[in-house]
């Protein structure tokens, strides 16, 4: 199989699907490897290195995507690439297009095999390929936030982990699944006193156990949300389901109710956001302002730290994307049901159960799909 490699072209992304380690890997097995010229310089990866692993550098976009059987990349396509897409091709990457029918509506159209990293679920409900991102964006949802809470940046003026004789920040958390977990692992870290609030008690009392003193699981229902967002001077929305969009939770009404100069963090926002307020942002333009409350809704948070996250991705989705090139989608999704999972749409069908609620759909069965060998 023929792996294409593009260079992404997201604002302020500077990560990269594949390092080479992976390329390496993929030509042991027989496959080749197109890597477009500069595709890893912001993660510090030379097209040298890529060369020496066995990748050809391929100078055009269009020229790589129309000579890979699959494209493995790290965000999903923007507009300027979905003349790119077609029926006979495998893409491989985060989509969350739960979050956007414009992209949904692009990948039916060419009739593309769209798989989503984020989908790739095991029989325990767990997510592999979405796990190593997700304790990134977790850990920089509270650096950034202290960062934003300074005065210079539009916050309260508050340090997360106060000094003697003034307390410290009051950090809350909604979700503590792998992102609100790593946060709150952040934050308590700082020295802020961190209040973390879900619906999955198992997940409260783990985090009840093994955090110091200055964590605080609560039950969240819109009591307690609205009650912790009151006293928050850095709001961090963690919410995930798997696949669909996420629930509205901390409501405008809510917000406005905030202490002037707190932050809201998102990282639900690559899912459409837990809070009502949100809308996506860039490293161009990071943040903005909801009343007297600064919001940050980067839906890329990792590639602020692009060299860790994309050798953490390529560990996580390398095994995938092989079992994919040595067997053929079809063969590789029969024969793996997580995998199965990660597909999202293909042959102008909408696959996943969640992305189809999202859109009001039906769901297609791989067996009434004609899949890329």
């Amino acid at each position: 199989m023929i792996i294409g490699v593009p260079r992404e072209i997201k604002d302020g992304e500077h990560r990269v699907a594949l390092t080479p380690a992976g390329v390496r890997a993929f030509r042991d097995r027989g496959h080749r490897v197109l890597v477009e010229t500069e595709a890893g310089s912001g993660s510090k990866i030379s097209d040298s290195d890529y060369r020496k692993a066995g990748a050809r550098i391929v100078s055009k976009a269009d020229d790589l995507w129309a000579a890979a059987d699959m494209v493995m990349k790290v965000k999903e396509p923007l507009p300027a690439e979905y003349h790119r897409l077609r029926e006979d091709l495998i893409l491989f990457t985060y989509l969350h297009l739960a979050s956007s029918r414009k992209l949904t509506r692009a990948l039916l159209d060419s009739g593309v095999a769209a798989l989503g990293y984020e989908t790739v679920q095991t029989d325990d409900g767990a997510l592999p390929l979405l796990v190593p991102m997700s304790e990134i964006a977790g850990k920089l949802s509270i650096q950034m936030g202290a960062h934003l809470l300074e005065v210079q940046q539009g916050g309260r003026g508050t340090l997360l982990g106060g000094v003697p004789g003034v307390p410290p920040a009051e950090v809350v958390i909604l979700g503590c699944g792998v992102v609100g977990g790593n946060a709150a692992k952040v934050a308590a870290g700082m020295g802020a006193h961190v209040t973390v609030l879900d619906i999955n008690h198992n997940r409260l009392k783990y985090l009840d156990d093994v955090m110091g003193e200055n964590v605080v699981t609560v039950y969240a229902n819109p009591y307690t949300i609205e009650r912790a967002a009151s006293y928050a001077d850095l709001f961090v929305g963690a919410v995930l389901v798997p696949g669909a969009r996420a629930p509205k939770l901390l409501t405008r009404k809510m917000v406005r109710r905030m202490r002037p100069g707190a932050v809201v963090v998102d990282v639900a926002v690559d899912q459409g956001g837990c809070i009502e307020t949100i809308h996506p942002t860039s490293f161009s333009e990071p943040t903005y302002l909801v009343g007297h409350v600064l919001h940050f809704a980067v839906p890329n948070i990792p590639a602020a730290v692009p060299r860790t996250a994309t050798h953490a991705l390529t560990n996580a989705t390398l095994p995938w994307a092989l079992e994919i090139a040595d067997k053929g989608l079809r063969e590789a999704v029969s024969g793996n049901p997580a995998l199965a999972r990660g597909l999202n749409v293909a042959g102008g069908h909408v696959v996943h159960p969640g992305v189809a609620a999202t859109f009001h759909m039906k769901p297609s069965s791989l067996d009434q799909l004609q899949l890329p060998e």
